[in-house]
This record gives C-alpha cells, sequence and structure tokens, in this order.
C-alpha cells in the first residue's frame, strides 16, 4: 500500500471528527504505516501539551491503516483493545508536529495484533507507546 492509497482508506472510511485533526499518511509498509498529524492549538491541554484524547484517536487510524496495508487494502474490522501508555509528555509547539507509527505484530484469521508509538517528529524518544487488538470482521 502506497501512502496515498493509505491517506484514502483514511479519506473515505473514518468519521468527520477524526479527519478534523488532519492526519497526513507519510509511509506504508507491508506491515506498518506512518502517520503525522500537524500542530493545532485546539488539541492542546492545560500546559500546552496534547491531550491523550488525540493521541489515543491517532493511535487507532495510524492502526487499521497499518492493517489495511497488511492485509493489501481495507476490510471491515472492529477495535477489540487498545491498551495505551504516556511515557512523556508530548508537548504541542508551533511547527512540532506528532508522528505516529503503528506496525501490525500477528495477522491472523480473526484477530490482528499490533504496537504503536507516538512521538514529536523529529524526537527520537517514544511519548506514547500503545498496543492493539482488532477484529477482523466477515
Amino acid at each position: 500500500m502506497t501512502p496515498a492509497q493509505g491517506q484514502a482508506v483514511l479519506a473515505d472510511n473514518f468519521a468527520p471528527w477524526v479527519l478534523a485533526l488532519n492526519l497526513r499518511v507519510t509511509a506504508c509498509d507491508a506491515n506498518s504505516a506512518t502517520l503525522r498529524m500537524p500542530f493545532d492549538d485546539k488539541l492542546l491541554r492545560v500546559g500546552g501539551i496534547v491531550c491523550g484524547q488525540a493521541l489515543m484517536a491517532a493511535a487507532d487510524t495510524a492502526m487499521v491503516i497499518a492493517i489495511c496495508a497488511a492485509l493489501g487494502g481495507m476490510r471491515p474490522m472492529a477495535t477489540v483493545s487498545q491498551n495505551i501508555s504516556f511515557l512523556r509528555a508530548i508537548s504541542g509547539a508551533p511547527g512540532q508536529d506528532v508522528e505516529i507509527t503503528a506496525r501490525v505484530l500477528k495477522a491472523g484469521k480473526s484477530l490482528v495484533f499490533g504496537e504503536v508509538e507516538i512521538r514529536v517528529a523529529g524526537d527520537e524518544r517514544v511519548g506514547v507507546h500503545a498496543t492493539t487488538t482488532y477484529a477482523l470482521m466477515g
């Protein structure tokens, strides 16, 4: 799956409020996807930190794109679990985007397991780590 195909999956399958995060698919390969969430002061909480709700939605969205890349296209699926750890604050500042990388760890017939790392773009330190499970439908 190309980044353009991943962006099309995003545009065609997600709710308007998720699309309002302005996520951009920057990379895809056989088992992963990387998205970028641009700085937006509407996503900041007290202290100039990107709110956890936006980060959780971005993690979930990136994982769906990674699963689509692994499966060769969109299939109906549902999030079964998302366990998230906030390791450090993702500080928001103009010009600092957030980078979300999702990897499929195992794709079975009915369940897909993955992990997501979120960081400030250009910073090697992981700020958020999530593990996920998705059910493939139909």
